[in-house]
């Protein structure tokens, strides 16, 4: 009996040795943020980085700019707006919406005022200093720059599957309107298409 148990033990031992063998390593390799790497085919950074450059560089390309200017005899001040995802995946909104902010700021052709949920941060911290800062360095209220144009816009997918090879197709829109009068100064789109090939297993 005491045998029998103990060659259970063994063939149990044996076991889990070899299922430690059998798993996986997990490597960890730290990489430049700006290498692309293009694991799943979805929507990535690189997608990100270099939709909101180039769509922001066609903006400022322009007439609009050059008009306003002429007509105000100012820089236009933007706002970027809402970025809906309407696309079949989840994508992250707030790095592109960041990333078109970047380039916009960055271009130096234009002046840029924080987004809806930022003012509003901003607004309570100018309300607590009415109560608590001192009256030299006490900020007023009605001082805020009002935008001229508001950038928004969508991001939407195909999806093309058989034999296992799939197109994923993304179309990424976007409109620069004047806020004052709803006119719109700029349609712009951006398109995407990764063929992604699943090798077959062999046996």
């Amino acid at each position: 009996m005491k045998s029998s148990i103990n060659f259970a033990f063994v063939l149990f031992a044996i076991g889990i040795m070899v299922l430690s063998g059998c798993s996986s390593q997990k490597t960890i390799t730290r990489v430049d943020p700006g290498t692309t790497i293009d694991l799943s085919g979805d929507w990535n950074d690189t997608d990100s980085r270099l939709v909101a450059e180039e769509m922001i560089k066609d903006v400022l390309s322009r007439p609009w700019v050059g008009e306003f200017k002429g007509e105000k005899q100012k820089a236009p001040t933007v706002i970027v707006g809402t970025v809906r995802n309407r696309s079949s995946e989840h994508i992250a909104t707030i790095p592109f919406t960041k990333n078109l902010e970047r380039e916009l700021i960055n271009s130096g052709r234009v002046d840029f005022v924080a987004n809806k949920e930022e003012r509003q941060e901003v607004r309570d911290e100018r309300a607590d200093q009415q109560e608590n800062a001192s009256d030299e360095t006490v900020k007023k209220f009605r001082r805020e720059f009002g935008a001229d144009f508001i950038l928004q816009g969508d991001i939407t997918t195909i999806i093309d599957q058989a034999e296992g090879e799939k197109v994923k197709y993304y179309q990424v829109n976007l409109e620069l309107i004047n806020i004052e009068s709803n006119k719109k100064v700029w349609i712009g789109e951006k398109k995407i298409k990764k063929l992604i090939s699943q090798g077959k297993t062999k046996f």
